[in-house]
């Protein structure tokens, strides 16, 4: 198992993003070692949240050698064209090492503010991403839908990685989710606040079933686990500070449950819940520090990994 980073896109209120407070980060995080480096994509949340792809692109050339990725990228509220047209300048400028993960996402508040229906999303969401691999080969194949045509479109130039970047599925484990990760998908991508190590466990014990049915190999088929907030300290009470003021009033999810899924707390109890993630099977996790941003992706891998079981 190895780490990503999230972009820290989200102001909770610590202070406002500056191009330079993300450069800084990235350099920081491919310093210390992580793999790679992740954006999410919202249009309106609880809080003030950074455009995702530009945010991506304004830090290209500060990422190294750590591959790229959206987890996840909304390809029905942006558009599968414009989406794919500015994931394929992301992967061409990167030199091919974007990851391009999509999802639906949850927030109803996105689709109204593009004036999609909410209850649309699944089926727009299986046309999306025949649609994306559709525009992005240089072939010329397309792809014709119900919601999406790609004929007589061709966005050039196209992604440095043919016949397109990764294309991974996200879900949190249901069994239409994981279906459609086995049909369609590259990889799978789970949510950290909307999973348990168990759960997890279980979701890819299922999904192996999908993908030998669609002739795929469970053992090499890839996986990651997003969105894993987290506030590393050995004082409780600062612990639980964040955990209630900053994640809670945002995420709008019981504390209980974000105290037992999430990151908040002892460096040797985080490193505890990660080995757990590691025993059920999780490849890559991507943690997302709520505040003290540097500090605390430091202390992830200075205190935290060396701690997660062999």
């Amino acid at each position: 198992m190895d780490y990503g980073a999230h972009l820290p896109l989200i102001d909770f209120g610590e202070r406002s993003r500056s191009l330079e407070g993300l450069l800084h980060y990235a350099e920081t995080a491919e310093r210390l070692g992580f793999r790679a480096l992740s954006v999410n994509d919202h249009m309106v949340w609880a809080r003030p949240w950074l455009d995702s792809l530009t945010a991506l692109a304004a830090v290209l050339a500060r990422t190294g050698r750590m591959s790229l990725a959206t987890t996840i990228a909304l390809p029905i509220v942006r558009g599968p064209i414009p989406l794919a047209k500015a994931l394929a300048a992301i992967d061409l400028l990167s030199g091919g090492r974007l990851t391009v993960c999509v999802g639906p996402g949850s927030s109803a508040r996105d689709y109204a503010a593009v004036g999609i229906p909410f209850e649309e999303r699944w089926k727009r969401l299986d046309e999306a991403i025949q649609a994306l691999r559709a525009l992005w080969r240089k072939d010329g194949m397309h792809f014709r839908g119900r919601f999406y045509s790609t004929e007589g479109v061709r966005l050039e130039p196209y992604p440095a990685q043919q016949p397109g970047p990764p294309l991974w599925i996200g879900s949190w484990g249901s069994e239409a989710g994981l279906r459609r990760t086995a049909r369609l998908g590259d990889g799978w991508l789970a949510s950290a606040y909307n999973t348990t190590p168990e759960a997890f466990a279980e979701s890819r014990r299922r999904l192996s079933a999908h993908l030998r049915e669609a002739g795929k190999d469970p053992d090499t088929f890839p996986n990651a686990l997003a969105t894993m907030w987290c506030y590393i300290t050995e004082d409780p009470a600062a612990a639980e500070r964040s955990l209630r003021e900053a994640l809670q009033p945002a995420v709008n999810r019981p504390v209980e449950e974000l105290r037992e899924r999430l990151l908040f707390g002892p460096a040797q109890e985080c490193a505890q819940k990660l080995s757990a993630y590691k025993a059920a099977g999780v490849r890559r996790i991507f943690i997302w520090p709520v505040a003290d941003d540097l500090r605390q992706i430091e202390m992830f891998m200075d205190r935290v990994v060396p701690r997660v079981s062999a």
